[in-house]
């Protein structure tokens, strides 16, 4: 019987989200038919740390010989005060309790009080000298390994703006994170975790998951989110009774997905999903390996504080000594949030004394041991750790004893790959308010991060809605002189 079909006659193209519905539960099919496999030699080379890296993300070569290899990016969430950390000022002192006797700007709540001096001490430490408050005694003997750069300044007074703007180089949502440029820009030696990790110690900041994610770059460079109790990582476990009967349903799954991709051809996303799904697979493996800490000495775990009275403490330093674990495995970058339990971060508009005394004891010794940790194993010297928030506080009181959101002038540091440690670079004014000297833009320290990277932040591009688009826009300067 012929066809009264014209010869013309072309079945309508199956759109992206049809095939990713008719395909979608067989995109890990290809790794985990291996891994499942006791037997497979794709398991035993997984295993040896010799299989496949995910496809499109093999080491790309850098621009530059790279300092650090991996970055730990330890996120103060809600803002630390700069006056009352690394940025010392007498003067606030012969003005506490009086007006203000600068101009203000408009800040958070507007609910402007007068001068506030520190309640905490500082004293010098180190060959440096650099001074630190006694909020942070155990980091303070590390100065000799920190740059210091206390004219930091954001765009944006709000949180959830400017946490958008230090994660992704834009206060505007949906934009990729530094972490899914590197990437992009950088691949990943780690072939059974992903390049890119947040260890979540209970507070995702303000902005939610889109401070992790891959914007406009595919979605196998967005940041993968490990808790830090069981399970680390959702839907992990294997849903079959035993390995035979998964290795034949993945093996069905993958025949189909392999006709399937012949039919429709390359798809970027699709692409995306399949790497995730095979990334998922050799988690599977890796993922209770990393969480594991019965290989640590003890000696190792007090370092951090794992076993400290303070919950908090025990949590964060448990997130510092994985993200020893995860450098030592090539991971590309990894943040750590603060830890949950201390009631509202370090956004004290109120009660600073308390507030800020419980979030600096939950990191201040987890963060030492971490350095220390670091340096001792050689790795420091190929790690680069920032410790920074979305912006500082103000130098006179909201209210009476809390402190409102400054974006004119804030402090933060770098220790590790490529940095010249033991140095301060710019200043605020008297107060601690505005900067006045080397003022620093978020644009500048994520150039100087791919800097240290061996990646030239006006040549990491990628074409998006016509434009060639990058972590800096159009700006950014790397800070040199926190440069060895």
């Amino acid at each position: 019987m012929h066809s009264t079909h014209c010869k013309r006659f072309r079945p309508a193209a199956t759109s992206r989200r049809e095939l990713l519905q008719s395909i979608g539960c067989g995109f890990g099919s290809v790794a985990m038919t291996h891994l499942l496999s006791s037997r497979g030699a794709g398991a035993e080379k997984l295993l040896a740390g010799t299989g496949d890296a995910p496809r499109g993300m093999l080491p790309r070569p850098t621009h530059f010989d790279a300092k650090a290899l991996s970055v730990i990016f330890l996120y103060m969430d809600g803002g630390v005060s700069q006056v009352d950390s690394f940025d010392p000022k007498p003067e606030l002192d012969r003005w506490n309790g009086k007006p203000f006797p600068t101009k203000t700007e408009p800040t958070q709540f507007n609910n402007i009080g007068n001068t506030l001096a520190s309640p905490w001490k500082f004293q010098q430490y180190g060959e440096s000298g650099i001074p630190v408050s006694n909020l942070f005694p155990y980091t303070a003997k590390h100065v000799d390994d920190l740059a210091v750069i206390r004219s930091m300044t954001s765009a944006f007074p709000e949180h959830t703006n400017a946490n958008y703007f230090l994660h992704t180089g834009s206060g505007l949502q949906g934009r990729p994170s530094l972490g899914a440029w590197f990437g992009y820009g950088l691949g990943t030696e780690c072939q059974d975790l992903p390049h890119f990790v947040v260890l979540n110690g209970g507070l995702i900041p303000p902005g939610g998951l889109d401070n992790f994610g891959s914007g406009f770059l595919p979605a196998s460079y967005q940041g993968s989110v490990f808790r830090i109790n069981n399970p680390p990582v959702a839907d992990m476990t294997r849903r079959e009774p035993n390995d035979e009967l998964q290795r034949k349903k993945l093996a069905l799954i993958r025949q189909l997905d392999q006709e399937a991709a012949e039919r429709f051809g390359h798809d970027d996303q699709v692409e995306s999903a399949i790497q995730n799904y095979e990334l998922a697979a050799r988690m599977q493996l890796a993922v209770p390996d990393l969480m594991n800490l019965s290989d640590e000495t003890q000696a190792t775990q007090d370092l951090y504080g794992i076993h400290d009275s303070f919950p908090n403490t025990t949590t964060f330093g448990k997130q510092c000594l994985l993200a020893r674990r995860l450098v030592e495995r090539g991971v590309r970058f990894i943040e750590l949030t603060c830890p949950g339990g201390n009631g509202d971060r370090w956004d004290q508009h109120s009660n600073l004394v308390d507030g800020h005394t419980k979030n600096a004891k939950s990191v201040d010794q987890p963060i030492a041991g971490l350095l220390a940790d670091l340096k001792q194993r050689g790795l420091l010297e190929r790690t680069l750790v920032v410790w920074s928030g979305e912006f500082g506080r103000t130098p006179f009181a909201q209210g009476t004893d809390g402190r409102d959101h400054n974006q004119y002038g804030f402090s933060m540091w770098m220790a590790g790959g490529g940095i010249r440690g033991g140095t301060v670079y710019g200043a605020t004014d008297e107060f601690g308010y505005k900067v006045v000297e080397n003022k620093a833009e978020i644009h500048d320290l994520h150039a100087t991060i791919l800097h240290l990277t061996g990646i030239d932040h006006e040549r990491l591009t990628y074409r998006f809605s016509g434009r060639d688009m990058r972590l800096t826009d159009v700006h950014g300067v790397v800070l040199k002189d926190v440069l060895a």
